[in-house]
């Protein structure tokens, strides 16, 4: 009896909590890990939905346990992990009425819009900055919910991110060309401008494009091509700058253009 108290005082109060949870249905577990999420309490909620995984592998609670996981590293910021779980439920469950829920949170996961806004508000980054390769994760996955789910929640929302993220695109093949232009290069540089153009052609960017294109043909002595850009400029920008550059004074044109 003696060593049988003895034993028991040795146990560790995070055994007995494991011992505890063993009684418990999936549903009560399942209790337990939406309580931590409802609170933010993103760790506990994924202690307690791998917990519910291990018990109770099958079955709706489960299924919404892999939902819950990639939500909660997505709000712990550990975006890698959260796109595995998205697409770990994915795989398993294609048919699942919830699996555009998990394409939106790899979306989401891939590329922080939040962090693109706040960067460019403060002057810490620009849409050209953001990485290629997670713009492009990003609007695959948004694109499909757009394209499979044209009835989802979040079809809206995943419209508005691609036109962001497109916009990102531009303004990196806009930053390319402007690098090539200021290099003299002026054929790489009308060829970036032709990218937008081709792929982005309602975007913000257009402008610009079409403006080094211009100043571009005008450097390489090509005047019937440098006419009939400015033409399609001044029709769509009247107003632009680049239409009153004088390419002759690069030094003020630099800082107030580029």
């Amino acid at each position: 009896m003696l060593f049988a108290l003895l034993a028991n005082s040795g146990c560790s109060s995070s055994d007995k909590d494991e011992l505890d949870t063993e009684l418990l249905s999936a549903e009560a577990l399942y209790g337990q890990a939406e309580k931590a999420l409802l609170t933010q309490k993103w760790e506990d909620a994924l202690v307690a939905l791998k917990r519910l995984e291990a018990r109770y592998p099958y079955g709706r609670f489960a299924k919404q346990a892999q939902l819950d996981t990639a939500y909660a590293h997505y709000k712990l910021d550990q975006d890698g992990l959260a796109i595995a779980a998205a697409d770990r439920f994915i795989a398993l469950n294609p048919t699942h009425a919830s699996v555009d829920y998990a394409f939106y949170i790899k979306g989401l996961s891939s590329f922080k819009e939040e962090e693109g806004w706040r960067g460019m508000i403060t002057g810490r980054t620009t849409l050209a900055d953001r990485d290629p390769d997670s713009i492009l994760k990003a609007l695959d996955a948004f694109g499909v919910i757009v394209k499979r789910f044209p009835n989802s929640r979040y079809k809206n929302d995943a419209e508005k991110r691609i036109v962001y993220l497109n916009a990102a695109r531009a303004e990196q093949q806009i930053s390319v060309a402007r690098f090539y232009y200021l290099r003299g290069a002026y054929v790489a540089a009308i060829n970036r401008s032709k990218i937008v153009l081709n792929q982005y052609g309602s975007g913000p960017q257009v402008e610009d494009a079409l403006g080094i294109m211009y100043l571009s043909y005008q450097q390489m002595q090509m005047p019937a091509l440098a006419a009939d850009t400015q033409r399609i400029l001044t029709l769509n920008y009247p107003d632009s700058s680049y239409l009153t550059t004088n390419i002759k004074s690069s030094g003020s044109w630099l800082s107030g253009l580029f």
